[in-house]
């Protein structure tokens, strides 16, 4: 097997996708969702964050179309639930166009923004690219390991490995960016993204240290290495000659 680690794209589904549509301007919302309209395409409307979730939890959506000022609460609250859960693509469509709030939202996990008033010819364009990433399941294959973050499925040398949410999250953060140190800062402000005010930094040491224990094997040379006063990086270290 490659030791390099990339994603393996499945062939898409011949099945239409399923929109999410989190907008408060109920007409907007119907606009958007005519313009989008193919065959097989289905949509799921929401006004508020509250209903959101539900909808969510009850038919995970392929794409979510988000905007920011909703009456319950800010879009910023969806969007973080939403990544705790899962990587659907995300598109904010708001009338927020203030620089603070476009890097916040991709901060945040966002994987595009678009501000009001918008082309529904570039609209379309943008989820089009989108639904082609939620169309793929991402899968990556090291060595003698298969990550497979579409079915949450993960082994090595074909035994399947069990891993907790946040094990989940830290792995997928690690392997993505393979080759680039990722702070502890960073990486706790990702992994507990549920509102806390408070978390232990212990809680980090203990998530990385259980997924080395899952992953590797005793005695060998692991991909997670620590560097010092820095962070963590996913990567063997190189020998020297």
């Amino acid at each position: 097997m490659d030791s390099r680690a990339g994603a393996v794209q499945k062939p898409e589904n011949g099945g239409g996708m399923r929109i999410q549509i989190v907008e408060d301007d109920r007409a907007l919302g119907e606009g958007i969702a005519l313009a989008l309209e193919e065959p097989g395409t289905e949509f799921i409307k929401n006004a508020e964050v509250r209903t959101a979730k539900e909808d969510f939890q009850r038919q995970e959506p392929d794409v979510i179309i988000l905007d920011l000022n909703l009456p319950d609460e800010n879009g910023f609250t969806y969007l973080k639930w939403v990544r705790s859960r899962s990587c659907v693509p995300v598109l904010i469509l708001t009338a927020n166009d203030l620089e603070l709030d476009e890097v916040k939202g991709f901060t945040l996990g966002a994987d595009d923004y678009m501000t009001k008033p918008f082309s529904l010819a570039v609209l379309r364009a943008r989820i089009r690219n989108l639904t082609r990433r939620a169309g793929q399941a991402f899968v990556y294959e090291i060595d003698d390991y298969v990550f497979d973050f579409h079915r949450l499925v993960f082994s090595r040398k074909g035994r399947e490995i069990s891993l907790s949410r946040n094990e989940q999250k830290l792995l997928r953060l690690l392997v993505e960016n393979r080759g680039r140190i990722l702070t502890r800062e960073v990486l706790m402000d990702r992994l507990w993204t549920d509102g806390a005010e408070y978390v232990d930094e212990n809680a980090l040491s203990v998530t990385v240290n259980r997924l080395r224990s899952k992953l590797e094997e005793k005695g060998s040379s692991g991909y997670i290495r620590t560097i010092y006063g820095q962070g963590y990086i996913w990567g063997k270290e190189e020998r020297k000659k």
